[in-house]
């Protein structure tokens, strides 16, 4: 690729001006490739959109809680909802500017390339950066903000001037450094590698505006390009010590059971004690957050094997109850954007049920760290030293 023959266009992604730019560019300057801000998945997805074909409607949220993938659904949902929710007020569908340039090219017979990473890559990686403190303040946010009802005009050109992009980045940075790191400055090392690999000269590469003075930054250095290998890594470094102390905990409750029956001391009660809490707890957990009651049921009943299983947690069960009790479609997102109490969030099938598997598993954590030692594991410790 050659640098002198390239156009980067920094674009807003739900924008009517970012459109009609791109597309004259493809066509004023007729480029040999056109580099597009999308994976394989996205691509495909607005593909089948631009065809008219309908795709099957339903989440597999029965999976995606098997895997224990319900950080990267939850955290996907959120930032599609912000998308969606500005788009709405534009009255512009998110990634048209890359519709614009998919139709363009088609219409002159340009290639396309597809430069971006996998999303469930990035949302992965992200995830893996962020502390738990950096989780919950996410969250908490992204709810709060679902009740924001500042109507205030929304600009959205203004937000590709440098200026603005600048303090909007350095927030970004302070607030959440290691999504930040993830969701921008990686991607920005990611796409540039991918324009930089181009075997073509003319190129015009279609691009979020947050992404350009990045992407610059690495053309103009193509020594500093990160291999490939290490952005699409998604394996944790480090030692995890806190599922390294969860693991403990029920390996701990089991040596002091066994302990206690080896001393003599009679554990029955204890051993029923322990039983009786994990499922009231599992139980409570599910129910008062709005699961079925077939589902708490469910939840109760697997608790106590839960909490000596560091693999399995009370959640997934109930969750999973949950998911077959309750059909959650696409349209469940949609209408994210037209929530503006807790009673619309309450009826959102979605919300619901990722709702049951953090309240059951919180309450079972409460029992494990909390309830149980106080009233079981402390107790049997006096009377075994």
């Amino acid at each position: 690729m050659n640098i002198d023959e390239l156009t980067i266009i920094g674009t807003a992604h739900v924008s009517k001006e970012s459109v009609d730019e791109v597309k004259d560019a493809i066509y004023e300057q007729h480029p040999d490739i056109v580099a597009i801000e999308l994976d394989n998945g996205r691509y495909t997805k607005i593909r089948n959109q631009m065809k008219g074909i309908e795709e099957d409607d339903t989440i597999p949220i029965t999976r995606i809680i098997k895997e224990d993938k319900v950080g990267i659904f939850l955290a996907s949902i959120i930032l599609g909802y912000f998308q969606n929710k500005i788009g709405a007020k534009l009255e512009v569908a998110p990634g048209s500017e890359m519709i614009g340039a998919i139709e363009a090219c088609e219409d002159l017979e340009i290639p396309i390339a597809l430069i971006d990473r996998d999303i469930n890559i990035t949302l992965q990686r992200t995830l893996n950066k962020m502390s738990l403190w950096d989780k919950i303040k996410f969250l908490f946010t992204s709810l709060f903000s679902l009740f924001d009802s500042d109507e205030e005009e929304i600009d959205v050109e203004e937000l590709k001037n440098p200026d603005n992009l600048d303090e909007l980045i350095d927030f970004f940075k302070e607030t959440a450094p290691a999504a930040h790191e993830v969701l921008v400055a990686e991607r920005d090392a990611y796409l540039a590698g991918s324009i930089y690999r181009l075997p073509h000269e003319k190129v015009i590469a279609v691009v979020g505006a947050g992404h350009k003075p990045g992407i610059l930054k690495y053309l103009n250095n193509p020594e500093t390009i990160p291999p490939r290998s290490e952005l699409v890594n998604i394996d944790k470094k480090g030692i995890p010590w806190l599922k390294i102390f969860l693991a403990l905990i029920p390996i701990l409750f089991v040596v002091i059971f066994f302990l206690a029956w080896f001393s003599g001391i009679n554990i029955q009660g204890d051993i029923i004690s322990f039983i009786v809490i994990c499922m009231i707890m599992g139980f409570l957990g599910s129910i008062l957050s709005g699961s079925k009651l077939t589902s708490a049921i469910v939840g109760g009943v697997v608790a106590p094997l839960t909490v000596i299983h560091p693999l399995l947690a009370a959640g997934w069960f109930s969750g999973l109850t949950e998911a077959k009790l309750r059909k959650v479609r696409k349209r469940d997102i949609n209408n994210l954007n037209n929530i503006k109490s807790f009673k619309d969030l309450w009826h959102n099938n979605i919300f619901r049920i990722l709702l049951v598997v953090v309240g059951t598993n919180l309450a079972v954590s409460i029992a494990t760290l909390v309830i149980l030692p106080s009233q079981i594991i402390f107790p049997l410790l006096m009377q075994l030293f």
